[in-house]
């Protein structure tokens, strides 16, 4: 028997957990955390666990495909590698030649693992790179960027030394990064309170010391009455607010209508309830943590949101601090060299972005734009034509509102190709699909991760592929052999390791031991007296004059949501530990635990419409219905509905997810034009639907 161990990275979800691979005769046998990240604790959840189920999947795409027929209508032939490569260059040379390298664009799922394609574009010429954080963290990082000058992941959260964690929008313990959640477990043991506020009493709340049922679209409402409470006591940090904070007076004039009384009346949370709440997180700070979130893409107001979460975290001096948002290191603040980057081969190109972001909309940034005003830009040919598009390990038909609409503006597009490791409804609809070999299966770019001791990691290939699939770093070489991009062309991963490891004094053998490579031994004091925020004033700006200067307010006036409609509801939707949006759910080993979802409905309306637990319901909107099984519960605000994003598939090829659950996106008519003009994200939970027994 040939028995082997190797170092990989997790891509079953975006986490991307460091993880050990046990293969036995060319087959893996076993996966478990990275023994050599204590945090780990030697386990995966259980999306990881079903990597095993992932690469012994039939029903993923095996070979490249050609399309033959219409788009949607599930024709292909199979092509060779060295044909379908010939024919998506030749392609985009051919619009390239026509339009200008700017008719391209591509967007991908962001990460750490996007250097090389990025690169690519550069070369190709085109500066239309988007990702998918339109429909998740981008009004948590324009949030981030107003107050701080620098992005959301400048600080890490110190789960394991807090002493109070305050969850709003985000869900620890389904959207599950193994290593935080094992820190807060040790936190909580240790004495640590968890807070969390949301409509639906999920299982972080199960878990929780406190669950504050919120009414769905009020967040805003409750953080301001927050500060309000917090500066009327006079509860912040001294020290940190004295030496880092400007605009202190502007808020709390701002804050001062916006009582514990009157947020009883929007949020429904008792003032008593929210002053003991203050108390007590005042209690244990400096060292709490309220999470900005991670999918932060719900509201028209959610920018501000993020920036309230932010601004109480300011307050309370937990930035730089143990036990709250201690700033991260990159390999240069220890000394150390970083990886060579593929992305300094090409200059920037000098066209302006198709979907305005950095010129028309100079609040947002520009790195990975907005993938919802670019699909805008592709149907109206303005500023320019954009003619092809390229979805890396990315399915906008799945992820964003309105399928129907967005299959209406890519009706401009001339040309489509999706990478990726299993179908989507994007891959679906394209003109090619370039089959990703799944993460176990492949080799990626090293990645530099930035921390207390910033380290290099490396995915090894734990077993060759089973199918006619292709790593990242071969498609994209591929493709730059013909496209006359000859830097990015490589013959083995070691080269292209060899080539990011260049003059930082790592060697790939040095990866054997642990599958990274720690770049310092102790974590550098940071001193914080001394410390300057990015910012034009150096300091934690509460009144950003970048955002004044964009005619943004910094301090928005809270405006209350609109209630359902009579008959109707809110609906919202959220993660769950077993999926990962819609990319698992016909993974055969997930989908044999969780088949659908359910809509969860507060039992009060329940009683109302007749409707019992486990009752099969009609859900409307404009005369669109699905039925999905009903979970008549406590648990949820009575104005809202929720259900399990990622379900409701219609592919033939995938025999196991179809036809199962409820697609929430498609209940998003016209979700494409609702979004957050401050933060620039999609604004999915502002759709109302109807429900009645079926």
């Amino acid at each position: 028997m040939t028995t082997r161990s190797s170092y990989s990275i997790c891509g079953m979800c975006t986490v991307r957990c460091p993880i050990q691979v046990e293969s036995e005769n060319g087959k893996v046998a076993f996966i478990r955390g990275n023994p050599h990240v204590p945090a780990m604790k030697g386990a995966v959840c259980p999306r990881g666990a079903a990597g095993i189920a992932l690469i012994n999947d039939n029903e993923r795409p095996q070979t490249p495909l050609i399309r033959d027929g219409a788009r949607g209508e599930g024709k292909w032939r199979k092509a060779t590698w060295d044909e379908a490569l010939d024919y998506v260059a030749e392609r985009l040379q051919s619009i390239k030649e026509q339009y200008g390298a700017r008719a391209l664009t591509f967007s991908d799922r962001g990460g750490p693992f996007r250097d090389m394609h990025r690169a690519f574009l550069k070369g190709f010429g085109t500066p239309n790179y988007c990702n998918h954080d339109a429909s998740c963290a981008r009004n948590v990082q324009h949030s981030a960027i107003s107050l701080t000058g620098m992005g959301r992941k400048a600080v890490s959260y110190d789960f394991k030394n807090a002493r109070h964690v305050v969850l709003q929008f985000r869900n620890i313990f389904e959207a599950v990064n193994v290593q935080e959640v094992n820190n807060l477990m040790d936190a909580m043991e240790a004495g640590g309170k968890l807070t969390v506020i949301d409509v639906r009493a999920n299982i972080s709340a199960q878990k929780a010391t406190r669950y504050l049922q919120i009414r769905p679209g009020t967040d805003y409402a409750f953080n301001l009455a927050v500060i309000n409470e917090i500066l009327t006591k006079r509860l912040y940090h001294r020290d940190f607010v004295s030496q880092h904070v400007s605009g202190l007076k502007a808020l709390e004039q701002f804050v001062e209508p916006y009582t514990p009384e009157w947020a009883e009346a929007e949020t429904g949370i008792s003032a008593d309830q929210l002053r003991q709440f203050v108390q007590e997180l005042a209690a244990a700070a400096p060292a709490i943590i309220w999470h900005p979130g991670w999918m932060a893409a719900r509201y028209t107001d959610s920018f501000y949101i993020c920036r309230s979460i932010y601004i109480i975290n300011g307050l309370m001096g937990a930035y730089g601090t143990k036990g709250g948002l201690p700033f991260v290191n990159k390999p240069g603040d220890v000394g150390r060299k970083g990886l060579k980057s593929f992305m300094d081969l090409y200059p920037k190109p000098e066209e302006k972005r198709a979907d305005g972001v950095g010129w028309k909309y100079p609040q947002f940034e520009a790195g990975p734009g907005l993938l919802h005003l670019m699909f805008e830009a592709i149907e109206k040919a303005d500023p320019y034509p954009v003619k092809a598009y390229i979805a890396y390990r990315h399915d906008p038909l799945m992820g964003f509102p309105d399928q129907d609409r967005i299959k209406e503006m890519w009706q401009q597009l001339e040309f489509i190709v999706s990478v990726t490791f299993s179908w989507s409804d994007t891959a679906w609809n394209s003109d090619v699909v370039l089959p990703l070999s799944p993460y176990l299966e492949r080799e990626s770019l090293i990645i530099a991760k930035a921390g207390a001791k910033p380290q290099f990691t490396v995915r090894q290939r734990a077993v060759e592929p089973r199918y006619d699939t292709k790593a990242d770093w071969e498609i994209i070489s591929g493709l730059a052999k013909r496209l006359d991009l000859p830097e990015l062309v490589f013959e083995s991963a070691e080269d292209v390791w060899n080539f990011q490891l260049d003059g930082t004094d790592v060697s790939i053998t040095d990866f054997d031991a642990k599958g990274f490579v720690p770049l310092a031994d102790t974590a550098p004091e940071r001193d914080m007296a001394a410390f300057k925020f990015k910012t034009p004033s150096g300091k934690f700006e509460i009144v950003s004059s970048k955002l004044e200067e964009w005619g943004l307010p910094s301090l928005k006036p809270y405006e209350s949501p609109q209630k359902p409609p009579k008959g109707s509801f809110r609906l919202t939707f959220g993660r769950c530990a077993l999926h990962t949006q819609g990319h698992t759910v016909n993974n055969p080993a997930l989908f044999e635990q969780m088949p659908e979802n359910t809509l969860w409905i507060n039992s009060v309306p329940a009683s109302e419409l007749g409707i019992q637990d486990g009752d099969i319901v009609k859900v409307t909107q404009e005369g669109y219905a699905e039925t999905v099984k009903a979970k008549v519960t406590d648990f949820i605000h009575p104005e809202a509905i929720f259900v399990i994003h990622g379900f409701g598939h219609r592919l033939p090829v995938e025999s196991r997810a179809y036809g199962k659950g409820l697609a929430d996106n498609m209940f998003m008519k016209g979700g494409l034009k609702i979004w957050d003009k401050a933060g620039g994200a999609i604004a999915y939970q502002e759709h109302f639907v109807k429900v009645e027994k079926a």
